[in-house]
């Protein structure tokens, strides 16, 4: 197949190489409706920038696709890129892991240095909080770049590979209720993550699926980050008296459950004995917490693997594949900190 160039693009949009070259560099110097044709004409050809072109026929040539992850400290998204790593290496591929550091402008350049270099493909965790956009995934759409979610974004069909949120936060909150826990509340991640509101979901489901009747101040948004949940775990309980205490917390994610645990033992609660603790992802030192922590078991090398076999699915196809969605399940790990209320 003879491989298409900037010239066929500027041929078919009518304009100059050098205004296709613009638009490939995210130049301002474009009109919006220009700069929309091109974009269009590049999908339709199925156009591929050179930084980005696929020449696999050249067994010496380095092939490398990119991870964009929230943040390297965590282990739940390190594990996640260990299970990409694996699968690419035994592709032939090496991969280039990077972090965002929850900061969306970051998020943006890295995911624009990878679609203009030659990095084949890139699987992102895209920021969901606070004013983040999503043109940059848009524009990696519109010139047929690569990429994978690890969670889905509003507004964007592209590949994702995620776990069944609702699911596995339902099995947790029924597990509670079916051990005696009736004031149990839910401390949410990121108001805009999808992750969070199907978090959510499966909190309110678990109680529509028992006796107990759910209601909305039984979920605080506490966000994902230790900080954050920390300082927002003692705002919660400074003005409550023992009696309005939750007798369970179903946390949004391990570190966040981490943060909690901190925050309640200043506040001198114990856990599991006043208040029961659930956690999300089951990262490789939630059994080693102050009290070894009862959480959701993500597969974590799975979700790499999924998400690197789907991309370099993509990469080496030549015809545009149409968007894949893989859900996996999770278990729920039970330890020490939570304990059985009843004696059934």
């Amino acid at each position: 197949m003879k491989r298409l160039t900037i010239v066929d693009v500027a041929k078919h949009a009518g304009v100059s190489k050098g205004t296709v070259s613009a638009v490939i560099n995210a130049k301002n110097s474009v009109k919006p409706e220009t700069r929309n044709r091109i974009l269009e004409v590049m999908k339709e050809l199925n156009f591929r920038p050179k930084g980005v072109a696929r020449n696999l026929k050249n067994g010496n040539q380095d092939k490398s696709i990119g991870i964009i992850i929230k943040d390297l400290n965590y282990p739940f998204y390190t594990s996640i890129a260990t299970g990409v790593r694996d699968y690419a290496n035994s592709k032939g591929y090496s991969v280039i892991v990077t972090s965002s550091e929850n900061n969306h402008e970051s998020e943006k350049k890295l995911s624009h240095l990878f679609s203009s270099k030659d990095i084949k493909g890139t699987i992102i965790a895209p920021i969901v909080e606070g004013s983040a956009e999503i043109e940059h995934l848009f524009k990696l759409k519109m010139i047929n770049y690569p990429f994978v979610l690890l969670e889905d974004v509003k507004g964007i069909q592209a590949n994702v590979v995620a776990i069944d949120n609702l699911r596995a936060i339902k099995k947790a909150v029924k597990y509670l209720i079916d051990n005696g826990h009736t004031k149990i509340v839910h401390f949410a991640g990121p108001p805009q993550s999808s992750h969070t509101q199907e978090r959510i979901e499966g909190f309110r489901h678990a109680f529509s699926e028992r006796t107990l009747v759910f209601r909305k101040d039984m979920i605080i948004s506490v966000g994902s980050q230790y900080e954050e949940s920390f300082s927002k775990t003692i705002e919660y309980f400074k003005n409550k008296g023992k009696e309005d205490y939750p007798t369970a917390i179903v946390c949004f994610n391990d570190q966040q459950a981490l943060a909690v645990m901190t925050a309640l033992r200043e506040l001198n609660i114990r856990v599991p004995d006043d208040i029961s603790i659930v956690g999300n992802d089951d990262i490789y030192y939630a059994q080693i917490y102050p009290v070894p922590l009862t959480t959701i078991k993500a597969p974590k090398r799975e979700i790499g693997r999924k998400a690197a076999e789907i991309l370099i699915r993509n990469i080496e196809s030549f015809i545009l594949l149409p968007p894949e969605r893989i859900v996996l399940e999770t278990e729920l790990i039970i330890r020490e900190s939570t304990r059985v209320l009843n004696s059934q």
